[in-house]
């Protein structure tokens, strides 16, 4: 059997020839002990988690060294220091709506990319973690070279829950000793994972920094599964009355970013996440069903991040076939020379024909300062692209009625 399936799949599949499903079982797991290798992070019981480095474990790790590191055939729009910011804030707003709704916030996504392309002050509790997670990846950015510190931890789950809280003092420190510990539970209320007891929080969370900034004194660990075990172990020792998710899976991104695979920040795992959450449940109780074996999230956040870098090259491929189909109408038209940025709010109006487009949010999804954002609408608006309407106090840009039958006429 090539695939390092858990005990619960295996006893599904028909057993080799003569060997019931415990003996077939039990040859797996003789064969597995072989390739284990221990981390320097332990269980409530103190028992270390393994490891083990399977066939698909290392394709995995080999396409995602080719394909996140930027060492070998970097996408051009992301390469192009000129586009790279746009691609950028698309990703981090993906990152933040998708892991925001996973944690159950219940704002569409449409309305929360508006809130933060806008600016505009969030309405509801929803609205506020979305932006609560957006500041937060943008932080994780920031702090791609600094080391992991407990203090750290506490500030970027203090972003993540600020004003969200039922106990708003609970916002940026561990759970203390006394306090009731926050379990992970099924819709059902079955307790599925019972962290350790808050009084040995400073002592673990210590320990999981150590190891993520290669202070561990261990044997090699590579790169990807050192991020990988960061997010489980934080999730593991749950050490937030809330917010423990959006928490583990920006320090997943900054241990990806510190460990110089900067193509991590285009992507975004919580939009797959979202789509298959049980998958994603599963994968956390596996290892704690076979003896703190890892290797079962490993497996499972290696195939959400093939699966996200695939959704970046196609969602890439689709607007550089936009991009040049505005390109290819300016230069017909014989225009005068278009920016990229221009380029970019075209060809989302080409087909997005009730959008509109404000000083603020332009500014916001290229990186630019307000008096650029102001030049580069007023240049459309004057060559006829783009109409000016009143909304409030305000002024904001609308595309002409054909504008899209213009861009794609020959």
């Amino acid at each position: 059997m090539e695939r390092y399936l858990p005990w619960d799949e295996v006893r599904r599949r028909t057993p080799p020839t003569g060997l019931t499903h415990k003996q077939w079982w039990l040859g797996l797991k003789m064969a597995r002990l072989g390739m284990r290798r221990d981390l320097p992070l332990v269980d409530s019981a103190g028992v270390p988690f393994t490891y083990a480095l399977p066939d698909e474990v290392l394709r995995g790790m080999e396409a995602l060294n080719r394909d996140l590191s930027g060492r070998i055939g970097t996408p051009e729009p992301v390469a192009n220091p000129v586009t790279r910011d746009r691609y950028l804030i698309s990703s981090l707003i993906e990152e933040a709506i998708m892991s925001s709704q996973l944690e159950g916030a219940a704002t569409t996504y449409v309305v929360a990319k508006d809130m933060l392309r806008s600016g505009r002050k969030p309405q509801t509790v929803d609205e506020l973690m979305i932006r609560n997670n957006y500041l937060a990846m943008r932080r994780i950015g920031e702090l791609r070279n600094e080391p992991l510190t407990p203090a750290l931890i506490c500030e970027i789950q203090h972003m993540v829950t600020e004003g969200t809280l039922h106990n708003p003092t609970a916002a940026g420190r561990f759970q203390l000793p006394g306090e009731k510990r926050v379990v992970v539970a099924d819709t059902y209320g079955e307790v599925l994972h019972e962290p350790p007891a808050a009084e040995e929080l400073p002592e673990r969370i210590q320990r999981l920094c150590d190891f993520a900034n290669g202070n561990s004194h261990t044997t090699y660990v590579p790169p990807v599964i050192r991020a990988v075990a960061v997010h489980f172990m934080l999730a593991y020792d749950h050490p937030f009355e809330d917010g423990n998710g959006r928490t583990a899976r920006a320090l997943f991104y900054w241990s990806m970013l510190n460990q110089g695979y900067w193509l991590t920040e285009f992507i975004s795992i919580s939009r797959i996440l979202k789509n298959s959450p049980a998958r994603y449940g599963r994968s956390f109780l596996h290892v704690e069903q076979d003896e703190n074996d890892l290797t079962y999230f490993v497996i499972h956040q290696l195939d959400v991040l093939r699966r996200a870098i695939d959704d970046l090259n196609d969602y890439l491929g689709r607007k550089v076939a936009e991009t040049r189909e505005v390109q290819a109408y300016l230069a017909r038209a014989r225009k005068e020379a278009f920016n990229a940025r221009q380029i970019a709010l075209l060809a989302h109006a080409a087909d997005h024909p009730t959008a509109e487009y404000t000083v603020a949010s332009h500014a916001a999804g290229h990186r630019i300062v307000l008096q650029t954002a102001r030049t580069d609408l007023r240049e459309l608006e004057h060559r006829g692209l783009l109409v000016k309407v009143r909304r409030g106090r305000a002024d904001a840009w609308v595309p002409v009625g054909d504008l899209a039958s213009r861009l794609r006429t020959d």
